[in-house]
């Protein structure tokens, strides 16, 4: 009799976690562009811990312009032994090689960075300054778009998140003995980034 009753309650207590299991799956999908705490956090720690160039801080917002892309604000420190030089930043889609300050520039006539300067694209408010990269599903190489996120920033609260899988840099390397090495730093994990409020880029 008792083993029965063990049984039973096993079999109720299975049917539960599963029930418990359907629902989180079902919110999941409810919300498309949502990434859990968790992916957010192993993403920013991944980043953070990438070399030679990792990512310090980062933000991201929908643009306001009647576009479907994603503006972020993305700071980079060169945590390597040698000066590095950008030259591009990559998504599975597609890369850029360049970015808009007042006019279109190229990534490499601006990018160099000695070891431990930190450089960044987006807007950085405190000063001003407006050095624009932009992230879409899909788009345009060698332009500033980076292209083939999976998730971009919404239109409204909860604004979702900006997921770029196959994220990184092709980079010059500058050796001591005045030897140049092109390389890539593309990631085994996604960019991802909590989206806020296009009004916070401002």
């Amino acid at each position: 009799m008792a083993n029965g009753q063990g049984a039973t309650e096993y079999l109720v207590l299975l049917a539960v976690v599963l029930i418990v299991a359907l629902v989180s799956v079902a919110l999941l999908g409810f919300f498309p562009g949502m990434a859990s705490d968790a992916q957010l956090t192993q993403s920013k720690a991944y980043w953070t811990s990438a070399q030679p160039i990792s990512i310090v801080e980062s933000s991201a917002y929908f643009l306001t312009s009647g576009s479907t892309g994603t503006l972020p604000y993305i700071r980079m420190r060169n945590v390597g032994a040698y000066p590095i030089r950008i030259t591009k930043v990559f998504g599975t889609g597609g890369y850029a090689s360049k970015f808009w300050i007042s006019s279109l520039n190229n990534i490499s006539d601006y990018y160099y960075m000695a070891p431990g300067e930190e450089k960044f694209f987006g807007s950085l408010s405190m000063g001003g300054s407006r050095q624009f990269l932009y992230f879409y599903t899909a788009g345009s190489s060698d332009g500033m778009i980076v292209s083939g996120a999976t998730s971009i920033c919404g239109t409204s609260s909860p604004w979702g998140t900006l997921a770029v899988p196959g994220f990184g840099f092709e980079y010059v390397e500058y050796l001591d003995n005045s030897q140049q090495i092109t390389k890539r730093e593309v990631g085994t994990a996604p960019l991802l980034i909590k989206c806020s409020d296009s009004s916070a880029s401002q």
